[in-house]
């Protein structure tokens, strides 16, 4: 089969097909050196956004505030700059590191403002015309000492807070209105601002056409706030020309349509990078250099989208010559474990590996365990030392009665739930007078509930489900009474 793939990937045909494999033959691999070089060429992602021109940059509202640069007459041309976020080692939140070249990026659509514009041209005539100048002040803002007009207080009342934070333009009420049907308060919009100040200078009928779009992909509603929050550009891509690109490209990776929407949620800066000039050469990366499957790539940023948007060739070097040397772990363990687990590649190596790996020395492993089990259950370098697996090791030797090498028999009891099965199937097994003399079975552990009842308590499962929650309650009541 791999021997398939490799032909695949190899072949020299031009038909175009619609397999995954064959698109990223086509798209990712880059040509294969000549035969002369005697060192094999080391691959670097280029920058994450193509080099475009912003139109009208130092345009200005009649206020004197800055206007979007996607505020133009011609929508046939589409310009953004990519406001690019660092992330830190957590993976909640996921928008990009300092990686890629933040400048400029084609991508946005110009939003429409014909009718502000016309109102500022009719402004200057009024002005020019004799007797009209009071009406003019009118117009523009403020009145004389004697009326007290202000454009902009139907906008301060209805979003005080808003207003207190910078200048509300009331030609923005219908799109905070419109956005508030996504459950998005003032402190949302207020972090918009902040994260991009031309997030609110957009026609409605273009965001209502783009976050329809999201939903049709699958995007859920409530999800629509929080990647907003964290990427308003979102509100300046087109669709035909930039969501769907990036959409295309997820789904020739191999991503199902169905997953589609969770890897767009997780990083939605995806759609501020370049398909040609970021996104492809990562990809051509991790095949190249890291060494991932290209039938592997769907299932790798399916489970971490982030992947696609950050520094992976750093990322992958750091954590490579630190297992290589902690563990002297080979270069295909290292691969699977990113294959399985790529969120390892997210990890802090002082803060997250390094103190789990120590954890499992501590307690007898020695390095050749150590790899075992985290080749098996990579998770184990996400899991919190003090909350999940120290109590875990501490009932296995004194509850279960277990050597803690037979974790390198069933590495997978690190990665079970403590409270929601480790526990209450001892306890049943316990309970019926079905636990075995001696070390507890761990291979009890890892069966559904319904193969375990068979197998192992010989009852249905309705009765392990009933003496779980009540065990579960009973636990929670005395932790309750203690605080």
């Amino acid at each position: 089969m791999s021997y398939m793939i490799l032909s695949l990937l190899t072949t020299t045909t031009t038909t175009v097909s619609p397999l995954p494999i064959l698109f990223l033959r086509r798209c990712f691999l880059s040509p294969p050196p000549p035969s002369s070089a005697a060192v094999p060429r080391r691959f670097v992602p280029h920058s994450a956004h193509s080099n475009s021109n912003l139109l009208k940059p130092n345009r200005r509202s009649p206020y004197g505030d800055p206007l979007s640069v996607y505020d133009d007459d011609d929508d046939s041309v589409a310009v953004a700059v990519a406001e690019v976020l660092d992330n830190d080692d957590d993976d909640d939140d996921d928008d990009d590191s300092p990686w890629f070249n933040h400048d400029d990026d084609e991508f946005a659509e110009p939003a429409n403002f014909n009718n502000g514009r016309q109102s500022s041209k009719l402004l200057e005539v009024a002005k020019t015309r004799p007797g009209n100048r009071r009406k003019a002040n009118i117009v523009g803002g403020k009145a004389g000492s004697k009326g007290k007009f202000d454009a902009h207080k139907g906008a301060k009342k209805k979003y005080a807070q808003l207003s207190e934070e910078f200048r509300v333009d009331n030609r923005w009420i219908p799109l905070l209105d419109y956005l508030s049907t996504y459950g998005m308060k003032e402190s949302h919009f207020i972090q918009m601002h902040r994260r991009h100040k031309n997030a609110f200078n957009i026609n409605l009928h273009s965001v209502r056409e783009r976050l329809g779009y999201l939903m049709d992909v699958g995007v859920k509603h409530k999800d629509i706030k929080k990647m907003l929050s964290r990427q308003p550009q979102i509100l300046e891509y087109t669709v035909d020309s930039t969501m769907k690109p990036r959409v295309s490209f997820l789904v020739d990776l191999g991503i199902p349509d169905v997953k589609i929407a969770q890897v767009i949620t997780a990083a939605p800066s995806i759609f501020s990078y370049s398909v040609e000039n970021s996104l492809k050469p990562t990809v051509r990366y991790l095949i190249e250099e890291v060494g991932i499957k290209a039938n592997d790539l769907g299932k790798v940023v399916t489970l971490s989208p982030q992947i696609l948007v950050q520094r992976v060739d750093i990322s992958w070097n750091d954590r490579f010559d630190f297992l290589s040397e902690e563990l002297a772990a080979p270069r295909e363990s290292i691969v699977k474990m990113v294959t399985k687990h790529p969120q390892l590649l997210h990890y802090s190596i002082e803060d997250g590996i390094f103190p789990r790996i120590k954890f499992l020395r501590s307690i007898g492993l020695q390095n050749s365990d150590i790899l075992k089990v985290l080749t098996s259950i990579t998770q184990v370098l996400s899991l919190s030392l003090e909350k999940n697996l120290k109590p875990k090791y501490t009932y296995l030797v004194n509850e279960l009665q277990n050597e803690v090498q037979s974790l390198t028999k069933y590495p997978m009891y690190l990665s079970l739930s403590l409270e929601q099965r480790i526990r209450p199937r001892h306890r049943f097994l316990v309970f019926l007078n079905k636990a075995p003399e001696g070390p507890f079975p761990l291979s009890s552990l890892v069966p559904t509930d319904e193969s375990f009842c068979q197998q192992w308590a010989g009852t249905n499962v309705d009765q392990y489900l009933e003496f779980r929650q009540n065990m579960l309650l009973k636990e929670f009541a005395k932790k309750y009474e203690k605080q």
